[in-house]
């Protein structure tokens, strides 16, 4: 029988289950010790901790703890204190191996900080910050600043969403009924609400197909967790969408990117596209209609991209958050609705077509036919999910509103104004010397190349958008960001008059700096 109030080894100890962890969780942590907890035959719980009744812990049971450890321990002891009205403590010493350790401070080391960023926060880069951040460059103060860089609708005021769209939210919040938690993947009701608004006989849909999430990026990331693991890769469109990277490179799943044809309206390179394929591969990412290209992809088109994924039986994960969002003379199809035998996750979400980014509403839409993905991917979406508890419950509980009641008018209005201003663009930018415009199709941007040998004076198309900056107070997007350089990206949902202002100042800037053939070689033999 040991000293009182010491515990040995040799003994059983009557803690009970919650407390005994709690109690010695950073000492065991701190010499790898996994302690399991078992209930052995009841015995004087007092008799064991030669404690008296008075010293008894709260809530102490006759389920009694016998500790295993993970490494030979030749001794160990719990001193137990406390008196009168005050809790008892743990004082913890082990011996291991001959050598004794207490939880206060351990001989010869000296404690200090060392905090650390972790390393998939180091991995993360976003290379439209890289590259915008990079650009020490002021606007000229003679000129006011026009923005042709973000994507968000919303920013010049002049596409505002719909009446319907703010009414349903209003009315959901002055109810009070979606002021708490829903479930990770969304409200059931609000899932099929979704599901009833996008399915068709050739892609059916129910709520269990559709996982609710923070916005199409959210979508996106959880989409490429739950295919692909770290050391695999994803093929990815060049130029496309920077996210795609981003994420990627933070999860350590390689890019590999196949190109997009400028001379084909940004088709997919399909000979390339099926050259990148290996064992690694777990997915390929669609985009359309297409950020940063503003292309749509034909029907026979996506076949062709359908049949290659087919033949090399890799999952496709479609970002379609523009869906819809084409001209007239065009027409979208979701890719889902074109197969039977490829499983797709189809990412989309309110922000672009319904004009509200900052609602962060989003989904996945499973597509899977032939049952591929099976329950495990599902499966993974749910426990994916629950790392965050789901989008902003106000916008889930006005979804099958805004959905179902948003009148066809507002979609329309929104696409002619679009239309117009890309219409506008290209026949501004066709006109100057060195520029080459590619005409959109759809969603909210226009790709411009710039004839690089005609501006001999820059070194690429971060130099010139730089510069453009500096002399015009005109900002595009370098296209370096988006992995292809020397071209610019042109957002296309600012006010009528500002679009034409910002295509005279180009005018201006091009007129000012471009060579012609000979001009550039006379510059050329001067170096």
């Amino acid at each position: 029988m040991s000293a009182p109030g010491v515990y040995t080894g040799a003994e059983r100890l009557p803690l009970p289950r919650p407390v005994l962890p709690l109690a010695m969780q950073s000492i065991l942590q701190l010499l790898q010790v996994s302690w399991h907890a078992e209930p052995v035959s009841p015995v004087d719980s007092h008799q064991h901790l030669g404690i008296c009744p008075a010293m008894q812990l709260p809530g102490s049971s006759s389920a009694l703890c016998r500790p295993h450890a993970a490494l030979k321990m030749d001794s160990y002891l719990i001193q137990v204190s406390g008196h009168g009205d005050h809790a008892p403590m743990l004082d913890v010493h082990l011996k291991t191996n001959g050598n004794s350790v207490s939880s206060g401070k351990v001989k010869g080391r000296k404690p200090r900080w060392a905090v650390r960023a972790s390393e998939m926060s180091k991995k993360t880069f976003n290379p439209v910050r890289a590259i915008v951040d990079s650009m020490k460059v002021e606007p000229n103060p003679r000129k006011a600043m026009i923005s042709l860089s973000l994507g968000d609708p919303t920013v010049f005021g002049n596409l505002p969403t719909n009446d319907e769209v703010t009414q349903a939210v209003k009315e959901v919040l002055d109810l009070g009924h979606y002021n708490g938690y829903a479930p990770s993947v969304g409200y059931q009701s609000c899932r099929e609400a979704v599901a009833a608004h996008y399915r068709c006989p050739e892609a059916p849909l129910e709520a269990q197909d559709v996982i609710l999430t923070s916005g199409c990026s959210q979508a996106i990331e959880l989409a490429l967790a739950v295919l692909a693991n770290p050391g695999q890769n994803i093929l990815v469109p060049r130029p496309g969408f920077s996210l795609y990277k981003t994420l990627a490179l933070s999860m350590g799943i390689e890019v590999k990117l196949y190109n997009l044809l400028p001379e084909k309206a940004w088709e997919i390179d399909l000979k390339h596209l099926e050259s990148l394929v290996d064992e690694k591969t777990a997915c390929l990412i669609v985009n359309n209609p297409s950020n940063p290209c503003g292309s749509v992809f034909s029907k026979s088109h996506l076949q062709k991209i359908l049949a290659v994924a087919s033949r090399q039986c890799v999952p496709i994960l479609a970002d379609e958050i523009y869906g819809d969002m084409v001209f007239a003379d065009c027409k979208y199809e979701p890719i889902a609705t074109l197969s039977t035998n490829v499983p797709i996750l189809s990412c989309g979400g309110l922000a672009k077509r319904w004009l509200v980014p900052g609602w962060r509403m989003g989904w996945i839409l499973i597509h899977d036919r032939r049952d591929i993905f099976g329950n495990e991917i599902r499966d993974g979406l749910l426990r994916l999910s629950q790392r965050i508890l789901g989008p902003c419950t106000i916008v889930q509980g006005a979804l099958e509103r805004i959905l179902h009641q948003t009148p066809p008018e507002f979609y329309h209005n929104t696409l002619s104004i679009l239309k117009s201003n890309a219409d506008l663009c290209y026949a501004a930018l066709s006109a100057i010397p060195g520029l080459r415009p590619v005409r959109p199709a759809g969603a909210m941007y226009l790709m411009v190349e710039i004839e690089m040998e005609h501006f001999p004076e820059f070194e690429n198309d971060v130099e010139f958008t730089e510069r453009l900056i500096s002399e015009q107070s005109v900002f595009c997007l370098p296209a370096t960001c988006f992995e292809y350089p020397n071209f610019f990206r042109v957002v296309i949902t600012v006010p009528e008059e500002m679009m034409l202002e910002a295509c005279s100042r180009i005018q201006e800037f091009c007129e000012m700096h471009y060579q012609g053939a000979e001009g550039a070689q006379d510059l050329e033999c001067d170096k």
